[in-house]
């Protein structure tokens, strides 16, 4: 299998001037356990890491402090996720037919997920790990009134890994291209491809790392995982 991470983005709601990436929790960057992870995740067969060139020497650095087994490519990003991905797309190997998609700051994605979602692409030509919604969900119009409650037990809370047959996500991107799409994740190509997207059960605890309140909550996670609270 192999896994695209798009990690091409700044840490401006991080209050950070540099890729939110390479912001440490327990004295590891952010990209580090996220690689740590998928390496040791046996499903995954190759890595394409999609970010800005300035950011290679500073990942270069990342990948040479760990003995990962598995092969690590650099591809160029672009302006916007979905550029990105798309670059990710074409800088795949040509053998590649099914890609999980993995946002980088998910660094709390497990093995065990990477491993659930590859099989899942026995089955299917694309899905999404999400977790069922727990809040109860207002739909609010541009003055703040409540518009609709949607029913709980109809919504899930969108994660990654993303899992796609590769043809299709490239033709899906094309599609949005022509159609000048813009949309926020590879699932919503599909979607408005009027493809099936299928459900994965994700992880509590696979929080996209934002904001400096996320940072402490990874913190807190990695140190339970890890045995215990760093002094």
């Amino acid at each position: 299998m192999h896994l695209l991470i798009p990690a091409a983005g700044m840490g401006k709601r991080m209050g950070s001037n540099k890729n939110k990436l390479l912001l440490e929790v327990r004295s590891q960057p952010l990209l580090s356990w996220t690689l740590l992870a998928a390496n040791a995740a046996p499903a995954i067969s190759w890595i394409g890491i999609i970010s800005q060139p300035y950011d290679w020497d500073y990942f270069e650095e990342i990948i040479s402090k760990q003995q990962f087994t598995k092969p690590i490519q650099f591809i160029p990003g672009g302006s916007t996720r979905q550029e990105s991905v798309y670059n990710g797309l074409q800088g795949l190997p040509a053998d590649a037919r099914k890609v999980l998609i993995h946002d980088g700051a998910r660094c709390l994605a497990t093995p065990d997920l990477f491993e659930r979602c590859a099989a899942a692409m026995e089955n299917c030509a694309s899905f999404i790990a999400a977790v069922p919604v727990k809040d109860t969900i207002k739909v609010v119009d541009q003055r703040g009134i409540i518009q609709s409650t949607p029913v709980r037990s109809n919504l899930w809370a969108a994660q990654t890994p993303q899992g796609f047959d590769v043809n299709l996500l490239k033709q899906c991107h094309e599609t949005g291209i022509d159609k000048g799409w813009e949309v926020t994740d590879d699932a919503a190509l599909f979607e408005k491809c009027r493809l099936d997207v299928h459900i994965v059960e994700g992880e509590e605890t696979n929080l996209k790392v934002t904001t400096p309140q996320d940072l402490a909550i990874a913190e807190f996670i990695l140190a339970s995982r890890c045995g215990g609270v760093k002094k």
